[in-house]
């Protein structure tokens, strides 16, 4: 897995309503925990944090550092090596 930071209009994900206590929260602090995504061809779907995203499309109207976002790529083990599997060592 890895962590990076991509554009909001990069990551497909279902919009659900926030509200202003949560966008304060993300408005103050930031995304603190990146958002869960899978690549694609297109670009990312969002697997777990589609609040977060929203509250974010929300605030980037407002600030331009909102378009950006923290996010863990699930499914992109290119930059993994064997060690990412455990212990591939031969002892012979």
């Amino acid at each position: 897995m890895i962590n990076t930071i991509v554009n909001l209009d990069e990551i497909d994900y279902e919009t659900v309503d926030v509200d202003e206590a949560f966008l304060t929260s993300i408005r103050e602090r930031g995304v603190a925990i990146p958002v869960r995504v899978n690549r694609t061809e297109e670009g990312y779907a969002c697997a777990d944090g589609r609040k977060r995203l929203s509250a974010c499309a929300v605030l980037a109207k407002e600030n331009e550092k909102f378009c950006r976002i923290p996010v863990m790529l699930l499914n992109d083990f290119s930059k993994s090596g064997s060690g990412f599997w455990g212990n591939t060592q031969n002892h012979h």
